[in-house]
């Protein structure tokens, strides 16, 4: 009896010593054999942790896709009904449709261009200058990320939401020439200088290989976080060619030329204010905290500046306008974009600061100073805008948000010239060079072409018709109730 008892309590000792360190295994044709765990124990916690690796990868993907996608409708937002709405009620009621249909016209053919041969052109591999077309017809652009670009997400999310910029760029320069360049003229022009000015800038500035690509290696690395360069100084200064060029609207200024609706642009404006967030947010390429830090910045900037034209206006006029704090506003967007993913938020109040009392002097003393008719101020707001953004990027720019540039072992590097790297001010000059040269001498040889070719201004019975019936054959107000 006495053995027995024994005999249990060393089985029960076994089995409860063994039962913890083994599993259950079962293989084919072969009865449950207890397995011990110390075989497996190694590879079942790596199998584990692989899957739950690839779960995070797979959530991170989604969120950022999600992200860049709602950002790709905001910026579309910007263009229709945004810009649209801003521009058509800064005009004339006779020429209301005429200048929303230049924006809506854009959404339609740059999306025609971009997916034939512009994609490729800006981001497919070239030389430092202009890509290739190697993704023509948007070949090898499909759900794939490209990790050159964004590791993340799909290039084709990725291609569209570059179109966005691409569509609203050549956009902005229709508030120049507004009430008076034919239809026909306006959309052979804007394709012409997205294929000649917008592609190659993009390219050199964002695309691989680029000349002032700061992220893969380029030759002179600009900071351009969201298309202060590419996007508003490229258009600003192709919008004052074609101001100079096509010149005065009949009965410049002596004429009452006083927005139609202030109303309109008013809404536009606010629609624009909350575009700009997918725009320069956006540009992070990924939901994390840059998109945090691009879009305080954003919002930072827009506020101040509107609060530095609005205070400017009211010492010079004695009231703040309800146009000018939405102009104010615009501007400070405008000159944020470069920077937005470079700097600090107390940067971005200071850059606003700057950007609303110098775009405001530049609308009022410099447009009449030397008398050119730049319709909608878009030199004054982009072109000044996007230009001096683009340079205080270099001064205020800051590793601690951004550390874009790295050392050979990884460590972060000064960015801007308060870090000490006062070298890049030059880099950011160079760019700056680049555009306003490009563009310029891009949008003047085009003009030339499509004038010889087509013509670009209505006739003086159109012009005073305005560009809604003449070129439209509808009105955009029917006062009187039909019959």
């Amino acid at each position: 009896m006495r053995r027995n008892l024994i005999h249990y309590v060393v089985v029960l000792c076994l089995v409860c010593c063994c039962f913890p360190l083994g599993v259950y295994a079962q293989s084919p044709g072969t009865a449950s054999r207890l397995v011990p765990a110390m075989v497996i124990a190694p590879e079942l916690p790596a199998q584990r942790l692989a899957a739950v690796e690839q779960q995070v990868a797979e959530a991170k993907s989604s969120a950022d896709n999600a992200w860049m996608l709602i950002s790709a409708a905001l910026v579309l937002l910007m263009t229709g009904p945004g810009l649209a709405l801003f521009y058509g009620g800064l005009v004339r009621k006779k020429n209301v449709l005429g200048t929303m249909m230049q924006s809506f016209a854009m959404m339609a053919v740059i999306t025609v261009v971009w997916a034939v041969v512009g994609f490729s052109l800006a981001f497919g591999p070239g030389n430092g200058f202009i890509g290739g077309f190697h993704n023509i017809f948007l070949r090898g652009v499909g759900l794939q990320p490209d990790a050159d670009y964004a590791a993340t997400i799909p290039l084709e999310t990725f291609m569209v939401y570059q179109l966005m910029f691409a569509i609203i760029t050549p956009a902005l320069i229709t508030g120049a020439f507004a009430e008076r360049m034919k239809f026909s003229a306006m959309l052979v022009f804007l394709t012409l200088w997205s294929l000649c000015v917008y592609f190659p800038m993009a390219h050199m500035v964002w695309g691989k290989g680029g000349l002032l690509n700061a992220s893969l290696g380029g030759r002179f690395p600009t900071l351009d976080f969201a298309g202060g360069i590419v996007v508003h100084a490229t258009s600003g200064v192709s919008a004052l060619v074609c101001t100079l060029y096509l010149g005065k609207r009949l009965g410049y200024p002596k004429e009452d030329m006083r927005p139609h609706s202030v109303v309109l642009s008013f809404m536009g404006a606010c629609l624009l204010w909350v575009g700009w967030f997918g725009f320069n947010a956006g540009s992070a390429l990924a939901a994390g905290g840059l998109a945090t830090s691009a879009f305080v910045a954003t919002h930072f900037a827009a506020a101040a500046a509107a609060v530095g034209w609005s205070g400017a206006e009211w010492i010079r006029n004695g009231k703040p306008s309800a146009l000018g704090a939405i102009s104010g506003s615009v501007a400070g967007l405008a000159t944020i974009t470069p920077a937005a993913g470079f700097v600090t938020p107390m940067s971005a109040l200071a850059i606003g600061l700057i950007a609303g009392p110098f775009c405001f002097w530049m609308v009022t003393k410099v447009k009449l100073r030397f008398g050119y008719d730049d319709s909608l101020d878009v030199f004054g707001v982009h072109g000044v805008g996007g230009t001096i953004g683009a340079i205080l990027t270099g001064i205020f720019a800051s590793s601690v948000i951004n550390p874009i540039f790295k050392n050979a072992k990884g460590a972060a590097l000064p960015s801007g010239v308060l870090e000490g790297n006062s070298h890049q001010l030059l880099n950011q000059l160079v760019g700056v060079a680049i555009a306003w040269v490009l563009a310029a001498v891009g949008t003047l040889v085009i003009l030339k072409v499509v004038d010889i070719v087509i013509g670009l201004r209505v006739s003086t019975e159109h012009e005073t018709q305005g560009l809604d019936f003449s070129q439209h054959g509808e009105e955009g107000y029917y006062w009187e109730t039909p019959a």
